[in-house]
């Protein structure tokens, strides 16, 4: 029979279109070769098998003949693995939107991998969303312990403020967009070496709002935005590392009427303090102490993100030894309780010593 598609799909002989589409959809995403671990090679193989076994007729022929029947390389019409590529990605001027490529809808397949359609939901319509935008906020190391509460400003695209975004002059009545008889999309059909490519694409005229103001908004000229500076209070929570992120939903840019904003992401950067160092959840400190107390014991004080604090050395400790502090590390996130607090003691030897230490410790070690 040749190649075993149904094998290459992981289904079974039986199944159902519902259940092909299903394993194709997944397996396709793996393999991407626009993915970092994507395998070009079984991305071809898997389309190649759901060309076949997605399309009944050619499913039939393939269950009666084999794979040795015409399948013109998998992909119909003559179209190449390049054409195809370009499909998947939105590209060859499909507009980013739903692509039907020889009967198969890449968007459904690759929507969320490609952003087809470039938005969100809104009513079974596409919706433009706006950029998300990054911004950086320095943190001590112990506002990055403790939590902090932080004010930015930017300056971004933000919602007109007289409008709310609409592009209507407030009062304005709005009539249904004729180019799209309020559907808020259009279709389009670009003619291509592999025929007739239909695509579905936000209405230029209305940017998918299905409706047009009467009255333009005076103050943005009907556009939905206008620039101006934002100033935020951004809560950072206790515990938060240095390179982690807080996302806000819907602070981002905004790409005018019918749209909605993108999100705007806080990239925390922490500064190191040589007293501690952090290892996830834990602080690692050290703290020296001479021989004698090594030997005898005795009470010091250390640092700790809490302030000073007394640490009892026990008769005994030897060099490089770590004492533990339960609950003196970094706070869980969003989560209970706190890591500990790991001290090193460094016992130090001194190089030089005087004459009535010397005698001190020559007694001491005959006594040993």
């Amino acid at each position: 029979m040749g190649k075993d598609y149904y094998k290459i799909l992981n289904v079974e002989k039986g199944s159902s279109n519902d259940e092909i589409k299903k394993a194709f959809r997944k397996l396709a995403h793996q393999y991407h070769p626009d993915k970092k671990d994507g395998d070009e090679k079984k991305f071809k193989e898997v389309n190649e098998a759901y060309q076949v076994l997605g399309d009944e007729k050619k499913r039939e022929q393939y269950d009666q003949y084999g794979s040795s029947f015409d399948q013109q390389g998998g992909f119909g019409s003559g179209a190449s693995w390049e054409d195809f590529m370009n499909a998947t990605r939105g590209g060859g001027g499909f507009g980013g939107g739903n692509v039907n490529f020889d009967g198969v809808d890449l968007g459904d397949i690759f929507g969320d991998l490609f952003g087809f359609g470039g938005g969100r939901s809104r009513g079974g319509r596409s919706q433009r969303r706006g950029t998300d935008i990054q911004i950086d906020v320095q943190l001590s190391f112990e506002e990055a312990v403790f939590g902090i509460e932080k004010e930015i400003k930017l300056t971004k695209n933000n919602a007109c403020d007289v409008c709310s975004g609409s592009g209507a002059e407030p009062g304005s009545d709005f009539e249904t967009c004729k180019k799209c008889g309020g559907q808020g999309q259009v279709q389009q059909v670009q003619r291509t070496m592999l025929g007739n490519m239909q695509t579905v694409v936000t209405c230029p005229d209305c940017q998918g709002q299905g409706k047009l103001a009467k009255n333009k908004c005076k103050h943005c000229g009907g556009v939905g935005m206008n620039r101006s500076e934002s100033v935020y209070k951004i809560k950072i929570p206790a515990g938060i590392d240095d390179g982690q992120s807080i996302r806000l939903e819907g602070k981002g840019e905004h790409a005018g009427s019918g749209s909605v904003a993108g999100d705007l992401y806080v990239l925390v950067h922490v500064r190191s303090d040589k007293r501690f160092e952090r290892r996830n959840f834990d602080i690692f400190t050290e703290a020296k102490i001479n021989y004698p107390q090594a030997v005898l014991g005795d009470t010091i004080e250390i640092e700790t993100v809490d302030g000073k604090k007394q640490l009892v050395i026990e008769a005994g400790t030897e060099s490089h030894q770590n004492i533990r502090l339960k609950g003196r590390g970094i706070p869980h996130v969003n989560g209970s309780g706190r890591g500990d607090q790991f001290v090193k003691v460094i016992v130090e030897v001194p190089k030089k010593v005087s004459k009535k230490v010397k005698k001190l410790l020559e007694e001491l070690k005959s006594e040993q």
